[in-house]
């Protein structure tokens, strides 16, 4: 087993999400906070902090630059973040006189942050599709079998007959809820210099900061560094998706137990017992529920983020975001999976 089952070579078939993974390479990383780089470049050239050929020229050579991978690799381990590296190499690649204004005002933070977000609304905004996508499918599921019988049941015991639709609309409900706010969803860029307080663009930081935002599709919003609620938030709604997915992921298990009422297609085939058809999909959405979770108390000790800039807290989101959002990703992808695949609800 590899550090991470969502890029192990055989677990990633069924926790691993092919479509958002590449959003937390390293070269989507790395263009991210070049696209940083030209956007702050652009907008300090615009309110004449720097000059509009030096703005140029960053732009021009940002796009298509490839840093040196192992240099970055052995400056983190001594430098903490991958950015004086990044910005060393970039300095030579543009040329002594556009140098000069690159970066001017930033600090490792703003380039982390930022990228962060660029990506982040990106994979939103995919994961809004596929709830989209999900309740598609159990609208259609409610326009099938909607009238059907279930058993209810309250605390694990038999209650009262419900339908179909009683117990769609549970699950139903949460999701558009998720939709909604992460249509929603702010992604605020995060510029604040050394300490939060854009010292060296004077009175001209404001707007630099607003038209940096608008070059880079993002909300204008005062440093965050220290604060780190966007972090917390989006962390939450992904733990919220991931949980709601996870009491679809346990009902269905159960109405497989109790057979009768539920009829699945696909696979869960056992190497011991060639008549079973295990509910691999709605297990593992369990999982995955009870995962991002646990994940998320992680997020919100890095709220404790000390004075103007931490270390170990910012380190610590590093660790487990981009491990939440492919557990969230896994866990939208095998819903829409597993509710296709009902072929049967309830009993007429």
């Amino acid at each position: 087993m590899t550090a991470s089952p969502f890029d192990h070579p055989f677990l990633s078939g069924l926790l691993g999400d092919d479509e958002i993974a590449p959003y937390f390479s390293a070269e989507a990383d790395i263009r991210a906070m070049l696209s940083f780089e030209a956007a702050l470049a652009r907008a300090e050239a615009g309110h004449g902090l720097i000059p509009a050929e030096a703005a140029r020229r960053i732009t021009e050579i940002c796009p298509a630059f490839s840093p040196d991978l192992a240099s970055l690799r052995s400056a983190t381990a001594r430098d903490g973040v991958v950015i004086p590296e990044l910005i060393k190499q970039l300095r030579t690649a543009v040329g002594e006189e556009a140098a000069k204004s690159l970066h001017l005002g930033a600090t490792s933070q703003d380039v982390i942050d930022t990228s962060l977000m660029v990506r982040l609304k990106a994979v939103v905004f995919l994961f809004a599709g596929r709830l989209s996508a999900i309740l598609k499918g159990l609208d259609a599921l409610d326009g099938q079998f909607g009238q059907n019988r279930l058993m209810g049941h309250t605390r694990m015991q038999a209650a009262i007959p419900i339908t179909v639709t009683d117990r769609l609309e549970a699950w139903r409900t949460p999701l558009a809820t998720y939709r909604d706010r992460l249509t929603e969803q702010s992604f605020p860029v995060q510029f604040g210099g050394a300490a939060g307080t854009l010292d060296k663009l004077g009175s001209q930081a404001a707007a630099v900061r607003a038209s940096l935002a608008q070059e880079l599709g993002l909300t204008d919003a005062t440093q965050w560094q220290s604060g780190r609620l966007p972090i917390a938030d989006i962390a939450g709604v992904f733990a919220s998706i991931s949980g709601s997915l996870g009491k679809i992921g346990q009902d269905i298990a159960l109405l497989a137990q109790a057979g009768g009422e539920i009829e699945i297609a696909g696979g869960g085939t056992s190497s011991a017992m060639a008549h079973k058809q295990n509910p691999v999909s709605a297990e593992v959405l369990i999982s995955l529920a009870r995962f991002n979770a646990t994940v998320l108390s992680g997020i919100h000790q890095s709220l404790v983020h000390e004075q103007e800039r931490s270390g170990a807290a910012w380190t610590l989101e590093w660790l487990l975001l981009p491990q939440m959002t492919m557990a969230t990703a896994a866990s939208l992808r095998l819903a829409a999976d597993l509710i296709g695949n009902i072929k049967r609800l309830g009993t007429a």
